[in-house]
């Protein structure tokens, strides 16, 4: 489950568009709009100025290594958060390949090598990469030592587990590419308009219980997020309580339940796009067994955002928080 989480998690901004479908919680007025599925700035936003590269560098890698980078010509992140930060500190036309998550546009034509943590070493070798950035669940371990057997720097991230995660990822990017400067004024701006989000939150006397619920329906795969499952701080952000770790489940997942949704009492329910369209919609999401008789699923409340960017704790996390602010209130978006 851990890699699970982390592929979620592992894992948005003011000038980009943003698509949503505004939805009301009802705690303070007591309302109840259903939700309409709702997609995320899908584009990343690079910093103004695009930063020189100064290396070589040695960093220290989350596997125990140091890692010396010589160059940051032909750059391969193996996820789609790391993608997304690189882009973002300018260094896009550097990218040479991404993961599968990586769905913003400007990435859109990169071959794709690795698929949610599965990554073949021949098509990244291929490419003729000087550096590679990995998660610490980036696998198999074989591919991953492949590559370094190969001469190729291979730098490892540790995951997002939540909003504390967004300025340390960009500084650990930032500095494997020699513009740890770049990195701070990025840091800086995530860290700004996520803050001036959070203020856009209504006061309410009861915070809204939210649970995160993981969706596969062609795999069958029925999951609700507890303890650990990377969206305890986007909820706690956005003024609610995040119902699965409240209700005391301890692992990242647990299979869904009538009992373990009876006890979360949800009063909305936060899934990613793909995984509504995959039961088929709000109407087959009140059909898994023990949704319809939460007080989410009586009144439709569905928070949706978009896959690839719901729990990377980047650049987008703004928007993602403003997305999720907006459908659980029914406030306007900044």
């Amino acid at each position: 489950m851990r890699r699970l989480r982390t592929q979620l998690a592992g894992t948005l901004v003011s000038l980009v568009v943003l698509a949503v479908g505004a939805t009301g919680c009802g705690h303070s007025t007591g309302a109840a709009a259903p939700a309409r599925t709702a997609a995320t700035a899908d584009r990343v936003e690079p910093l103004k100025d695009t930063p020189t590269p100064r290396l070589p560098v040695t960093v220290d890698s989350a596997d125990g290594r140091e890692v010396t980078v010589r160059q940051a010509r032909r750059i391969v992140p193996l996820s789609g958060s790391l993608s997304e930060i690189v882009f973002t500190l300018g260094l896009g036309e550097r990218v040479v390949a991404r993961d599968i998550t990586a769905t913003f546009p400007q990435a859109a034509k990169l071959p794709v090598v690795t698929r949610n943590h599965d990554v073949s070493a021949e098509s990244v070798l291929s490419l003729k990469p000087d550096l590679v950035l990995a998660e610490t669940t980036s696998g198999p371990a074989e591919a991953i030592g492949q590559i370094r057997a190969a001469g190729v720097p291979v730098l490892v991230i540790d995951p997002a587990k939540g909003l504390s995660d967004v300025g340390p990822r960009i500084g650990a990017v930032a500095r494997a590419l020699g513009v740890p400067a770049a990195g701070e004024e990025l840091t800086r701006r995530s860290e700004q308009r996520i803050a001036a989000v959070r203020k856009t939150v209504p006061a309410h006397k009861d915070k809204p219980r939210v649970a995160f619920l993981y969706l596969r329906g062609s795999a069958s795969v029925y999951l609700i997020g507890g303890t650990g499952s990377g969206a305890t701080s986007l909820l706690e952000a956005a003024g609610a309580v995040d119902a699965g770790a409240a209700s005391g489940l301890s692992k990242d997942f647990t299979a869904i339940t009538t009992e373990a949704l009876a006890k979360a009492a949800p009063d909305a329910i936060l899934v990613m796009t793909k995984g509504l369209e995959s039961v088929g919609g709000i109407d087959g999401l009140v059909k898994i067994p023990g949704v319809a008789e939460t007080p989410a699923g009586m009144h439709r409340r569905v928070v949706s955002v978009e896959d690839g960017v719901l729990l990377n704790y980047g650049p987008r996390t703004d928007r993602v928080l403003a997305t999720v602010v907006r459908q659980l209130y029914g406030g306007g978006d900044r």
